[in-house]
């Protein structure tokens, strides 16, 4: 647990990791409107490289998908759609994205998402011993092993970082 001992209420990523018998660390932290992952890392005193985003983007057919990035990095829409055999990709909309993952933007998690969707993740998130992710609520990361995210999740691993 952090050390502000904050109680974090159960969210629909951290039943989903519970259920799939996951070993995680809770990890809350003071939600700052667009501090994004530097944020975080600063409060929690992480590495921000080590902090991954998830991102609900879609394809050329609008169909959605998520990405997990370095929270330091940027996705090349060109790099991810030539990795996946698409034509395109974009970001979603926030509304649109929180529709398809059930969280607000900000606390979007990959585990427990509303609609399934393909994950992808940057290859190089996989050579972390540690990634903090968002538990599916604002202000609210978990730390985990990345074996989860191509392991149990199924995320297919890509090169698609700027």
């Amino acid at each position: 647990m952090a050390k502000k001992d904050k109680h974090v209420s159960e969210t629909p990523a951290t039943q989903w990791l519970r259920a799939q018998g996951i070993a995680f660390s809770e990890h809350p932290y003071d939600y700052v409107e667009h501090g994004g992952t530097a944020e975080s890392a600063r409060q929690l005193g992480v590495d921000e490289h080590a902090v991954v985003k998830t991102l609900v983007m879609q394809d050329d057919k609008a169909q959605p998908l998520v990405v997990l990035m370095h929270g330091d990095r940027q996705v090349s829409t060109k790099n991810l759609a030539r990795a996946i055999g698409v034509k395109s990709v974009e970001p979603c909309k926030p509304e649109v994205a929180q529709r398809h993952s059930g969280y607000l933007v900000g606390g979007t998690s990959p585990f427990g998402l509303r609609k399934a969707m393909p994950v992808f993740v940057e290859e190089s998130v996989l050579g972390l011993p540690k990634v903090h992710i968002n538990g599916g609520r604002r202000g609210f990361l978990v730390g985990i092993d990345p074996v989860v995210l191509t392991g149990t999740l199924g995320a297919r691993s890509v090169h698609c970082a700027l």
